[in-house]
Parts: C-alpha cells; sequence; structure tokens
C-alpha cells in the first residue's frame, strides 16, 4: 500500500487501533476515525472500554486501514499516535466530526444508546484525541 500519512488514515473508512496491555501485547479493535481541525483525529468509545483502561496505563497506540471486522492487510502500514482520553466540550468536538463523517450510521448508533440509557447503563460520553507521530511503512513490529 506504500506510504501512509496522518491525513490518509484520519480519511480511512475503518481504522484497527492497537493498543498495550501492561504486558506490553497488542490488542486490535476496529474504530471510526475522523480527522480533527488542529490535524489530530479522534474516535468516540465507551467510558469503560479496555481500549480506554489500555490508553491510560499507555497512550502510544498504532493505527492501520482495515475493513469493517478489522482485517488488516499484511502490507498495510502503520501509523503511530499518542492517545488521550478526553470528555466534556472535546468530545463534543470529536462526536461532531464523526457524524459528519458517518453521517446516519451515527445516528442508528445513538439510537442504541438511548435505549442503554432508558435500561439505566448510562455511559460518561467519551472520546479518544489521536496526535500523530513520524509514520512509517510497513506492519508493525
Amino acid at each position: 500500500m506504500g506510504h501512509m500519512s496522518d491525513t490518509t488514515i484520519a480519511a480511512a473508512k475503518y481504522v484497527s487501533l492497537v493498543t498495550f496491555r501492561r504486558s506490553g501485547e497488542p490488542v486490535a479493535s476496529p474504530v471510526w476515525i475522523a480527522p480533527l481541525a488542529d490535524g489530530r483525529a479522534g474516535f468516540t468509545t465507551n467510558a469503560d472500554s479496555g481500549k480506554v483502561k489500555r490508553i491510560r496505563n499507555n497512550p502510544a497506540v498504532e493505527l492501520r486501514p482495515c475493513n469493517v471486522r478489522g482485517a488488516v492487510d499484511d502490507n498495510a502500514p502503520t501509523v503511530a499516535a499518542t492517545a488521550t482520553v478526553v470528555t466534556g466540550s472535546l468530545h463534543d468536538t470529536v462526536h461532531t466530526a464523526i457524524h459528519n463523517k458517518y453521517g446516519v450510521m451515527v445516528t442508528l448508533i445513538g439510537i442504541g444508546d438511548a435505549f442503554r440509557k432508558l435500561s439505566g447503563k448510562r455511559q460518561t460520553p467519551t472520546a479518544i484525541v489521536l496526535s500523530f507521530a513520524e509514520s512509517r511503512t510497513g506492519p508493525s513490529k
């Protein structure tokens, strides 16, 4: 696939986000990602998700383009980033960027979230903001 920049990865429809357990073991999760006006990118997630816990422990992440199920091509390039867990107005900025990129799909997921709230499962709206390091080509090591 060749060299992929942070702007290209932010434009991808699906991205495999690789976070790291305390042991150093990588854990991949497919996410929707959207570019932010300041050159960073972001995605929304549940506050109690495993990826949030892993990011709080180790903010170094890797991103690779993938399909909807998270399958990554063997030759897909890797983009390194530093992840920050955010709430409040920065979450709202990320949510708006995701909604602008993915449209009706975000609305449909929002309906599911509303039902979860009715069932008593309230979540703190959380987003992850990604600051990009130098891009590198090839699969992660």
